[in-house]
């Protein structure tokens, strides 16, 4: 019975371990998803509390992860421990019932789940849960109960250091798709091999005043009116890494191709909600954007889901004097923790990405990428990004 309590301890709390890590380098992705939660279930009013929730969570998971491996505490931690599994283990049967949200973020983005799958994760670790709640009174580690406490503390403060630090800079390890790096054409394929979308139609007949869905293959007799039809997704094909990168113009032109196929080094500006974004160093930003235009050999340009009001009112406060384009809110989110953040592209691969509060200078950009002998023979002084 001690080789399967130790065997149960371990696997949990590798498992909470690695949640709560994965959580902790990525605070704004897990305050999202709070967010998301939130207003899944009609709590919109509580949203401003998703960011120490999403501090609090990880510090939580990782601190009874460290508590069961190295024992500390065993009767606290195995109460915590059930608490804490039976309530995601209800919550996550709900998701998978009514697919509120359909990732429930238990691992960050370091490993996407469905939320029947992450159901199913939550019942296999719930048998070893009650493993180690049984044998809560088996055993207890020699040390005294200050000195447990202090070495609870120790990962506890890890966490919550950890979570600012990448708050106020960038995640440590970038587990999204556009991580630096990344040829964005090429996480946007599908392999002609890939399993693809199966829909079938149903159609909405009603008869005597009562309605009744049926197939292609069963349609009724002529006494029946047609209501509607739909196409309802049976299966989901395959979804390519990014599948919803795409730029536009205020008139609605798209311009994705002419960006990343541009042989100059393109400065983006992230920022999902301009309202939101953080404008203390902008100052600095506007300098570098215009030193980088006089270059010859960048550009510099906004990417915002913002309305052109909101666009208007941002170039005014700031005094902005570079192009604005519109992105999906959720692409802006995942493509940098920041708002606002730089990312640079050429010809369609991340070299690099920064948050606001690490805004480089001109003279790093010139030093880094434009007189580096890596890039400096791949720049075409030609090919403006059209506004």
């Amino acid at each position: 019975m001690k080789t399967l309590n130790n065997i149960s301890r371990f696997i949990v709390g590798v498992v909470f371990i690695f949640s709560g890590f994965v959580k902790a380098i990525d605070p704004l992705g897990s305050t999202y998803k709070f967010v998301d939660y939130f207003e899944a279930f009609g709590l919109d009013a509580i949203s401003f509390i998703a960011f120490p929730m999403a501090i609090l969570l990880s510090s939580l998971e990782f601190v009874i992860g460290f508590s069961l491996l190295f024992s500390t505490r065993r009767k606290t931690t195995s109460w915590a421990l059930l608490i804490f599994m039976s309530f995601f283990t209800v919550l996550t049967f709900i998701l998978a019932i009514f697919n509120p949200v359909t990732d429930c973020g238990c691992f960050g983005d370091a490993i996407i789940m469905t939320n029947w799958q992450t159901f199913y994760k939550n019942i296999f670790l719930m048998i070893f849960t009650l493993i180690v709640f049984y044998n809560r009174n088996n055993f207890e580690i020699s040390w005294n109960v200050q000195k447990q406490w202090f070495f609870i503390s120790i990962p506890l403060i890890f966490s919550i250091l950890i979570s600012v630090y990448c708050y106020n800079n960038l995640p440590i390890i970038d587990f999204r798709p556009y991580n630096v790096g990344t040829y964005i054409p090429e996480k946007m394929i599908i392999p002609e091999d890939a399993p693809r979308a199966k829909y079938e139609t149903i159609l909405v007949y009603q008869k005597d005043g009562i309605e009744q869905e049926f197939t292609m293959e069963n349609l009724p007799d002529s006494t029946w009116e047609w209501v509607s039809t739909e196409n309802k997704l049976i299966s989901e094909g395959y979804v390519p890494p990014i599948h919803d990168f795409t730029i536009s113009t205020s008139l609605g032109n798209d311009i994705t191709e002419v960006v990343l196929n541009d042989n100059k080094f393109t400065f983006l500006l992230i920022s999902y909600d301009l309202n939101k974004a953080n404008k203390k160093h902008m100052d600095e930003i506007n300098d570098l954007a215009l030193s980088l235009e006089e270059s010859g050999v960048c550009n510099f340009i906004c990417l915002t889901s913002s309305l052109d009001e909101d666009i208007d009112r941002f170039k005014a406060e700031t005094n902005a004097i570079y192009l604005f384009f519109n992105t999906d809110e959720i692409t802006l989110k995942t493509m940098i923790r920041a708002n606002p953040g730089i990312v640079l592209l050429k010809q369609g691969t991340i070299l690099n990405k920064w948050h606001y509060k690490n805004t480089p200078s001109y003279e790093e950009i010139k030093k880094d990428f434009i007189e580096n002998p890596e890039f400096k023979n791949q720049v075409a002084p030609d090919g403006d990004i059209p506004s």
